[in-house]
């Protein structure tokens, strides 16, 4: 009778876990994972076979990889998202400590690849780059921080947090790897600000991080080579920015035809960190558009859904991954139309990459754990039940 007067939602116990999860997941967002990992490959066939060609390997040799490792981010992505958020808590202080680890070894075991940044560790047969799963990790853990300090009688969580972020900061400065770095900082400052940060001392850190920004110019080489390429006015036509671009004007609005363009032949990092150019180049602005759709649908809907969620630590780990989600893929496509500098960043889910698929899994994994329907913990619930 209560439940028939007051429309309350009917709790069903000893659901299983599959039903439970169907019900409760943001099939939107789940829908986009799938269909951007789909786009990944139709671009993949593209623009991996003429490195596959160089490296003298079978033609479709990166595209079978990224199928693999594409299979397995998907896997990780549905399994994580099956968790509560306190077990995502759990795991993420686990990854935490040990990719911090990692980060700690990279200058003595890692490896640059001829890319001037030591950011990975080989093992032959293939590779990780273990800043690429400290970002999921990281903002778990400063969500927990941030939302323990809110507590009554907790532990100063801001200030825990922020000393956290500048060890992990130093730590990624050292490979060097200034893209990352900005994306940590991004992530923290969206959950200190929703935690309740003083606009005013927003500012100062903004501030702090310009200051950072000129003694990196200063002092590294790395760093001062790709800003002195992003002012120039001139854009050298033999330098990947130079072939992005081309490739970009080339394709207009529909663009050249599929396999017809000639972008992926002269970029080295067409498979990777420059594939948005492969697509506007063969299919022009209308699959450019659809990408930033699909982003710009999972971005605003998990910010919707959190909107609705009272738990702090949920609310707070949700809202830094999603915006570290949708940062990155901004950054990566802003670099190939040279509104940013050169970052090194793949496109989550449509770039090739073993380390960045699956971390991009996991990522995305723990983003629909956090934003699965919880209607006991909705704060219009609360709100209802004051106003009777």
């Amino acid at each position: 009778m209560t439940e028939m007067v007051y429309g309350a939602v009917p709790m069903r116990t000893g659901d299983a876990v599959l039903p439970r999860w169907w019900r409760t997941i943001d099939k939107w967002t789940m829908s986009c994972i799938f269909l951007l990992f789909g786009v990944g490959l139709l671009l993949g066939l593209a623009a991996s076979p003429p490195l596959a060609e160089r490296n003298g390997l079978d033609p479709f040799y990166y595209v079978e990889r990224q199928i693999f490792f594409g299979g397995m981010a998907m896997a990780v992505m549905l399994v994580v998202s099956m968790m509560t958020p306190d077990a995502v808590r759990r795991w993420a202080v686990v990854g935490f400590l040990i990719t911090l680890v990692s980060l700690l070894l990279l200058p003595f075991l890692g490896t640059d690849f001829g890319k001037g940044a030591t950011r990975w560790f080989s093992f032959g047969f293939a590779s990780v780059q273990p800043s690429e799963f400290l970002k999921p990790a990281f903002v778990v853990v400063c969500a927990w921080m941030l939302s323990a300090g809110q507590e009554p009688g907790g532990p100063p969580g801001k200030t825990l947090s922020l000393c956290v972020t500048i060890l992990v900061v130093a730590l990624l400065v050292l490979q060097p790897d200034f893209g990352q770095s900005a994306l940590i900082v991004f992530a923290w400052g969206v959950m200190y600000f929703i935690a309740g940060a003083p606009i005013l001392l927003l500012m100062g850190l903004a501030g702090c991080a310009v200051l950072f920004g000129i003694g990196a110019y200063s002092s590294s080489e790395h760093f001062a080579r790709r800003i002195d390429g992003f002012l120039s006015p001139e854009i050298d036509p033999r330098t990947q920015l130079g072939y992005a671009t081309n490739a970009i004007q080339e394709g207009g609005f529909f663009g050249v035809g599929v396999g017809e363009g000639q972008v992926k032949w002269s970029l080295p990092d067409a498979h990777t960190d420059f594939i948005i150019a492969v697509a506007a180049e063969e299919y022009g602005v209308v699959l450019v558009s659809f990408i930033i759709l699909l982003y710009s649908v999972i971005v605003v809907r998990s910010l919707m859904r959190l909107m609705k969620e009272r738990d702090p630590f949920t609310r707070l780990a949700g809202a830094g991954l999603a915006c570290i989600f949708g940062v990155q893929a901004m950054i990566n496509m802003g670099v190939a139309v040279r509104l940013l500098p050169a970052k090194g960043m793949t496109l989550p889910f449509v770039s090739y990459g073993g380390s960045s698929l699956i971390a991009g899994g996991l990522l995305v994994g723990m983003l629909l754990a956090m934003t699965r329907a919880r209607p006991q913990g909705e704060i219009g619930d609360i709100l209802l039940r004051r106003g009777r």
